[in-house]
């Protein structure tokens, strides 16, 4: 399942994210998404955890937690329209 993670403190690093769900499973894939111009984080980003019982729970656990100085919030991300 992929996850979006939202309300993100913008100084959370990557590994950080990372870290945060790997209590859950196996992160498969882990991203910050970056201004362009700056390279900063921009307050969200992508998880994917493969086991659907892990990422359910990590999903539960984690919504409204409080990272950094930021309550996260935590949602199955929405598969893209092309």
């Amino acid at each position: 399942m992929k996850m979006m993670i939202l309300n993100l403190d913008r100084s959370t690093t990557k590994e950080e994210l990372k870290a945060l769900f790997e209590k859950y499973g196996t992160v498969e894939s882990c991203e910050l998404v970056l201004d362009q111009t700056n390279g900063k984080s921009k307050g969200f980003g992508f998880v994917e955890i493969l086991e659907p019982k892990g990422a359910g729970f990590a999903l539960k656990k984690l919504n409204n937690r409080i990272v950094g100085s930021n309550r996260i919030r935590v949602k199955k991300a929405e598969d893209k329209k092309t």
